[in-house]
């Protein structure tokens, strides 16, 4: 058997499903959220304050059972699970890239948030753009199907 524990807890905006982001790239206007981690981590912080942007790996813990087949927002066509990111899936673990603003002691500043109030931080990695960054990655069934507004640049 599997076992996480989480490392600490996202404090946000967002109280309900309803008003949260699709994803963080969507969440130009929220305001700024904030990691707290069991102090018990916050050694394992250090050497982080020089990247913008990190990967936040959490527990979707509102996610309703999961379907095998669902449809997408942005799309009115079943797609399986995996070709989705819905938060309902047999393992509702999310990730997100976020901007990182500052550190203080045990809490990460970030923008972008798109998870909901109190939810469970199970991993934090660095986002690099060497690494993390695929010039020739493709879209799928999604291609097209985002509306302009909500793929342009923070101004």
């Amino acid at each position: 058997m599997i076992q996480y524990h989480p490392i600490g807890v996202i404090r946000t905006q967002y109280t309900d499903r309803e008003s949260t982001p699709a994803q963080a790239a969507f969440a130009q206007q929220s305001m700024m959220a904030v990691a707290e981690l069991d102090e018990a981590f916050t050694e394992g912080l250090s050497d982080l304050e020089g990247f913008s942007h990190l990967i936040l790996i959490f527990h979707f813990h509102q996610a309703r059972p999961a379907a095998l087949k669902q449809i997408p927002r942005f799309d009115d066509t079943p797609r399986g699970v995996f070709a989705t990111r819905s938060p309902h899936r047999p393992n509702p673990i999310g990730m997100s890239i976020v901007e990182l603003v500052k550190i203080e002691d045990n809490r990460l500043y970030f923008n972008q948030a798109d998870m909901l109030d109190r939810t469970p931080l199970l991993d934090i990695k660095p986002f690099i753009p060497a690494i993390d960054h695929r010039e020739q990655a493709v879209d799928g069934w999604v291609a097209g199907r985002i509306p302009p507004e909500k793929t342009q640049e923070k101004e």
